[in-house]
């Protein structure tokens, strides 16, 4: 019997055992089904051999020097980094005392001694494949959450995997919610001076910081918008402080385009970003269809957010009135009423006085 295709090498077994004529045999056994074997004579030994490496199965004998195999069994079930390695109890006794005692510390096979040598390898290899399906479902589901965090804040992959039922079907709910739109002046001039690949270069040179920003203030990253992006903040997940962590990431922004700028090249020197921010009772959930949808959030917060991102000059924040009443300490300044682009009454807004301002 051939144990090593399962895993596509040979499977790391531990065997933990007081009697070396057990270990030596179970050793032979595994060996000639072409696992590597690693032995260990008490419990103690058997904990710094896990810590160093974690096996593929484990072997472990209910009466060595402690911690025994049952106690060895439960500790290893409670670690995250061990509770899903299988593990085999190897028990002189028969009674149903003492496989009750093995289940309940969470082991998931026991073989009675003397045991035979076929049914000790046909239990391995059945557990081997269940260890090979857990780490194939864990790799895919690893890939899974590496491409949601490329689309996605982190709360809103937390909420997904936790309950896709209910997150990816269309629909929304009416939240209250900061939406932040930050664009890049002069981007328009520098396309037309500067060939495909540097533009698109430039682009992802400034925006791949700016976006983490995003997700370092637990805000929602929604969309790239050509030179500009949107992020809101108060969903998925709501907190107290949502408005004034979307202030701090658009002041953060700014002191990181700064940055960009005094150590970047030339071609970005004539390049500045205008932010603008409101917060009000949107909309939020998944727009588009069954098969193309986008978490995004919907309503006339989100248009005025847009409109004082349009009116806000290079290197400047404008926040609305009703962003500024969320704020505890803020250093602003008051606007005159605005017209906004689209809208027939006037808006109060402020400027943030940022670093360097007097």
């Amino acid at each position: 019997m051939d144990l090593s295709s399962i895993l596509d090498r040979p499977p790391r077994i531990l065997v933990a055992d007081d009697d070396s004529l057990n270990r030596d045999l179970l050793r032979t056994y595994l060996m000639g089904a072409g696992c590597k074997v690693s032995t260990a004579s008490s419990g103690a030994e058997a904990l710094e051999m896990v810590a160093k490496q974690v096996p593929d199965l484990m072997l472990l004998d209910v009466q060595m020097p402690p911690p025994d195999g049952v106690e060895l069994c439960s500790r290893f079930k409670e670690d995250p980094h061990t509770q899903f390695v299988p593990i085999v109890i190897v028990t002189a006794f028969d009674s149903d005392e003492e496989r009750l005692r093995a289940i309940d510390a969470g082991a998931d096979d026991f073989v009675s001694k003397p045991f035979s040598s076929l049914i000790l390898l046909a239990r391995v290899r059945s557990l081997l494949r269940l260890k090979a399906l857990h780490d194939r479902l864990e790799k895919r589901n690893r890939l899974l959450r590496k491409v949601l965090d490329r689309y996605v804040a982190e709360d809103l992959a937390d909420l997904i995997l936790t309950d896709p039922e209910h997150q990816l079907r269309l629909g929304g709910e009416s939240r209250q919610v900061t939406v932040l739109f930050a664009d890049i002046r002069g981007f328009t001039r520098f396309t037309e001076s500067h060939p495909a690949h540097l533009v698109i270069e430039t682009l992802n040179r400034i925006f791949r910081p700016l976006s983490q920003l995003v997700y370092a203030y637990r805000g929602t990253f929604d969309k790239f918008l050509g030179d500009g992006l949107m992020a809101f903040y108060g969903a998925p997940v709501s907190e107290q402080d949502d408005a004034q962590r979307a202030v701090d990431t658009a002041v953060a922004m700014q002191r990181l385009f700064a940055m960009q700028k005094k150590e970047g090249g030339a071609e970005i020197q004539q390049l500045s970003l205008g932010i603008g921010l409101h917060s009000g009772e949107a909309v939020v959930g998944n727009i588009g269809s069954e098969s193309v949808m986008d978490y995004t959030v919907v309503g006339d917060v989100v248009n005025v957010a847009k409109r004082l991102q349009e009116v806000a000059k290079g290197g400047e924040v404008l926040i609305s009135e009703q962003t500024y009443s969320l704020l505890s300490e803020i250093a602003a300044e008051r606007l005159d009423p605005i017209q906004l682009p689209g809208r027939t009454e006037l808006i109060v807004a402020y400027r943030l006085i940022l670093d360097g301002e007097a």
